[in-house]
Order: C-alpha cells, then structure tokens, then sequence
C-alpha cells in the first residue's frame, strides 16, 4: 500500500492510508480507522453530556477484573453510576452500562486516588480523541482513545505525577492538547486534522474529488458544522463492519437522535456481541474443516494400509504353503520354490530363516495372520468411523451458515458439543502431552520422571491408566467423568497413544495395559516411571498417533 509520514499531536510517526493521501487529507491519527465512536466531534457531543450526567457524583469504586479494562463506580448518595473503559488496542471504547457486577474473584483495585473525589464536569482536546473528567479538587482523569495505544492518566493535583492504566506508554504522563493547526488555503480539510475516515467517505460520497476549489470549501464547511452538531446519530455497516457515525456512510442499519450516552448504552453491547459472534464463528468453523480434513486423511490413510494388506500375499497363505511342502524343504534352506495353489499354480519363491525350522517359520506366520486379521478389522472400523466423522462435521459446517445470532451460535454448540475445550485448555499449561478425544482429556507421558508426576500426582484414582506392555514407554492417563465409563473408542485411540510412545512404536500390534489408577501403585524405592499393577486388561492395538495429521 502506497504511504507517507506524518506526525500525531504526540509527535509519534504515522502511515497514512492511501485514501487519504488522494484526498489531501492531514491524518495525523491514522490509527484512528473503524472507531468513530472516539472521534473527536463524538466527543464533542458526549462531553457535555457526561458533565450533565455525572456532575455531583463522588468516585466509590476502581478496579479492573479483566485485561485492558477500568471500571470506575460513582455514586451520589441515593444512586449510582458506572463507566468502564475498555483501553484494548482493538477496540478501545468507552460503555456506560446502566449496571454492573464486580466479580468476587480476578478483580484488582486501581487507582487509589481516584477514590472519594467528586466530578466537576467533562471535555475534551481540541482536534484531538482525549476525554478529559475534571473534579472538584483540581484532579483529572484523561481516557486517551487512540486505536493501537489507548490508556487513562490520572493526576491527583495539576501538578502531582501521572499515574498510567497503561505503564507502557510513559509519554503519555506528559498527554496535553495539541497546537492549534494552521489554515491551508490549497487544502481547507488541513484546518480540520481530527476528522478521522467517516467525513472523506462522506465528501467522496457527494462528489469532493471532481468540485471545484471554492465548492470544496464550502463542503467541508457544511460537513465540519454537522459534525459539530448533528442532527442526528447513525448506526451504520461500513465494510463489514458496526459503526457509530455523525454521518450518514455505508449501509445504514438504524438512525438515533443525538443523544451521546443513550448511542453508547446501544452501540457497545450490541458491537461487542456481534464481535464476539463473529469471532466463535470463525473459531467453530475452522475447528469444524479441522476435523473434516483430518477425518478425511486419517480414513485414506487407513484405506491405504488395508489395501495393502489384502493385496498381499497373507501371512496364513505363505504358512500353508511352508507346511504343504515340508518335506522338500531342505535343512538349514534360506529358500524354498513352491508351486502357488493359491495363485493357478504359479511358482513362487518363499524366504526362509536358516537358523529355524520351517515348522517353526511357519507357526510365526500363522500368529502374524492372526494379527493381520485383528489389524484389518481395526483399519475398516478406522475407515468407517473417521468417514462418518467428516461427513458429521460437512453437516455442522452446512448448519453453520444458517446461524446470524451469537445467543443461537452458542446453543447450537452446547447441542453438538462443539462448545470451547476449557478443561483442554487447562490441561494444556500441564507438563504433559495433551490430547482431546469426544469431551475426554488424554495425558500423555514425556519421560520416566514425568510419568512419575502424571501417575503420581494428577491421576485420580478413577482415571484410566494405560502402558505398553512389557516395555519401557510413556504413562498415558485419561480423565474421567463422574457416573460415565470411558467410551471403548476412546479407549482404543489412548492405549494406541501409549503404544505409540513406547518401544513397540514399529510393532504391527501392540498389547496395552489399561486399568484405573486406583490399582496401580509405586513402591518404595522403585526407579523413575516404575510401577507395579495390581489388576489389569490387556486391548491389542496398532501402535499410532490418531490424533495427527498422518494417523
């Protein structure tokens, strides 16, 4: 994108859009772009009013109880009155809700200061987006709204040390208004530099880039008068996105009287919901092609090994072969050349050990059969159950599209059990591998002093406890849920887990302990990882990760 430099009133450099480059316009606050509701002709109108409806009232409370938040609880003795801002380089913004409830917990007091003093009346910077509440001792608290670096100053005394909501930015401890911008004659927009990007919008709009010099002046007159006082407020979509506008732009969804406070009261909760719907919207939607896209490459994978496995020789064919031809075999033969009656009588050459007979060469053939009957059966219902999945979640994205509402958006998931993995969440900032199967938590094992902690300290005694047979390898832990067994499938895909990490990983099949964790106990001076298991059930499985993209 085409730039230039130009300086905000801080003196900080800022890229100006190429919009406003074609329009001449002196942008000096270029990260002001989608926050009309902290313009500064917005806060010409909310000032006074804000001087009306909190004049009087005395500062009860100030704290904060989420990131990038100050609430702020004043009251006049029979009632009350809250301000919250919201200083997130997204989507700065003060709210005045009619109500609010602090939390008992994840609440910190701010501001001590602030405490007992009385508001005297509110303003705001010339040609600037600061809001300024002065009090009855000579205080003040500015809200400095500019998109990527908001914050609020508190100075108790005129000539007292700020004190930052955002420590940061120190060089807002010095926030003062700007000088007064020189008139430019080839440009009559440079004597106004805190338009913002709704008035270039709206002049476009009404033919500023084909006027005439005198007709631009006089447009910008008659816009900077609107701005100063607007008939009326808009709530508007520019680009996809809620505005709050002095100014008629975009897709007007609803028009207000010039009321600054009640435009909030509106504006916020409704902006703030429509954000949060997008937002689960997208997250949902791209958990939802997660999953099909994986389910689709997991089943193709699986359909690739079975495939495989049935276009083989078998492992009972060969066997039979062996023993249908024993006594050709030779002792001690490394091959033997048998007639195929399996395959129209074709020769074919069978590898043999050496060092074994073949009576025993094929007895291990015939356990492999075994093992590839039980490895078939797996991959099929692997196919079946990873294709049911990504069509289950084709489904959901289908429905998906249907949903405008976040308070729908919301019910839906809790319907389909697509709501947030908070406890996934939780278990992640644990020092151990971390998987997520049908709503149940699987920890995973790093090392043998790991698997101490895991088995030891967080298993309960009514998780299951699973461990590769036989074989060193990771302690694999799933969580449990009050009155409900874990699913076999689930099972399944945790004890391949625990085959996976451990020394049967390249094994074909692999025997998995798995019990609760109420029977598995440590003794005294046992090694790292070392436990003994006093009950179990053994589940054959193939060792793989099912929760990667190449499972």
């Amino acid at each position: 994108m085409v730039a230039s430099r130009s300086y905000n009133s801080a003196g900080r450099a800022a890229v100006l859009p190429i919009h406003f480059q074609l329009l001449q316009i002196p942008y000096h606050q270029a990260d002001f772009i989608l926050f009309m509701h902290n313009n500064h002709y917005f806060l010409r109108l909310l000032a006074p009013a804000l001087s009306q409806l909190l004049a009087g009232f005395q500062v009860a409370t100030c704290f904060s109880q989420e990131k990038d938040e100050l609430v702020i609880g004043l009251t006049n003795g029979g009632a009350e009155l809250w301000l919250k801002a919201q200083l997130a380089a997204a989507f700065p913004v003060l709210a005045l809700p009619e109500t609010f409830h602090r939390a008992r917990a994840n609440s910190v007091d701010l501001l001590p200061g602030l405490l007992g003093k009385i508001v005297a009346d509110a303003s705001v910077f010339p040609h600037d987006r600061v809001l300024r509440l002065h009090f009855t001792d000579g205080a003040t608290l500015l809200f400095k709204l500019y998109g990527p670096r908001p914050n609020a100053v508190f100075r108790p005394a005129p000539d007292a040390p700020a004190e930052l909501f955002h420590q940061r930015y120190t060089a807002d401890a010095d926030l003062a208004p700007a000088a007064e911008p020189l008139p430019d004659p080839t440009n009559p927009l440079r004597a106004y530099p805190a338009l913002g990007d709704v008035p270039p919008r709206y002049l476009r709009a009404h033919g500023y880039e084909a006027a005439t010099e005198a007709t631009r002046l006089r447009m910008v007159a008659e816009t900077v008068q609107l701005l100063e006082n607007p008939p009326q407020l808009y709530l508007t979509a520019v680009e996809g996105k809620t505005r709050l506008t002095l100014l008629p732009v975009g897709e007007t969804e609803q028009t207000l009287p010039p009321d600054a406070v009640a435009a909030l009261r509106l504006f916020v909760p409704l902006t703030l919901g429509r954000r949060a719907y997008e937002t689960e919207l997208r997250q949902v939607r791209q958990a939802l092609e997660k999953r099909t896209e994986e389910a689709t490459i997991s089943a193709s994978h699986a359909r690739t090994r079975l495939y495989a496995l049935e276009h083989m020789a078998g492992y009972r064919q060969t066997a039979d072969l062996i023993m249908a031809n024993l006594s050709q075999i030779p002792a001690g033969a490394a091959q033997v050349e048998v007639v195929d009656f399996y395959q129209d009588n074709q020769p074919r050459t069978i590898k043999l050990k050496a060092t074994e007979t073949p009576q025993r060469t094929a007895q291990n053939l015939y356990r492999k059969a075994k093992n590839q009957k039980i490895e078939t059966e797996q991959l099929q219902e692997r196919i079946e159950r990873r294709e049911t999945e990504a069509f289950w979640c084709l489904e959901r994205l289908e429905e998906l599209a249907a949903i405008a509402e976040l308070r729908q958006l919301r019910a839906w998931r809790k319907t389909h059990d697509l709501q947030p993995e908070t406890k996934a969440k939780e278990a992640a900032e644990l020092p151990f591998k971390v998987f997520t199967d049908s709503g149940y938590t699987i920890l995973v094992g790093r090392n043998a002093q790991n698997n101490d902690l895991l088995t030891q300290r967080y298993a309960h005694k009514d998780d299951l406890w699973l461990h590769a047979k036989d074989v060193t390898g990771s302690h694999v832990v799933v969580k449990h849920k009050a009155g409900q067994p874990v699913p076999e499938p689930v099972v399944e895909r945790a004890a391949q887990l625990a085959a996976w990490y451990s020394r049967r990983k390249n094994d074909s099949l692999c025997p998995v302990t798995v019990t609760p964790k109420k029977f598995v106990r440590k003794r005294k001076g046992a090694v790292a990882g070392q436990v003994v298991v006093e009950r179990e059930r053994v589940v054959l499985v193939v060792p793989a990760n099912p929760f990667e993209r190449a499972s």
